[in-house]
């Protein structure tokens, strides 16, 4: 697991705060790199249902992001949550 910026730092210490880092496989981070979140979700849209299914945790802002761009695929993720059996449920 590493550690990735949301909003990509850029050479900034600013932004290696605690809401702007998120847990990533080294895969993901690698692929991520310096990119925008916006533009890595929309170049893939399995990242935001991937990211609706285990990110609950994230804001309100960042979910409802997902929900647009993953569409019919956040359909998927939404089932997941709402399993009563489900260990990503709240």
């Amino acid at each position: 697991m590493t550690l990735d910026h949301v909003t990509p730092r850029r050479g900034q210490l600013a932004y290696d705060r605690r809401d702007n880092l998120v847990l990533a496989c080294r895969m993901c981070n690698a692929a991520k790199a310096d990119t925008p979140l916006l533009a890595f979700l929309l170049a893939d849209r399995t990242r935001a249902a991937r990211l609706l299914a285990y990110g609950d945790h994230l804001s309100g802002m960042l979910v409802g992001l997902a929900e647009e761009i993953a569409g019919p695929l956040g359909a998927f993720s939404a089932a997941i949550r709402s399993d009563e059996d489900s260990p990503y449920r709240d």
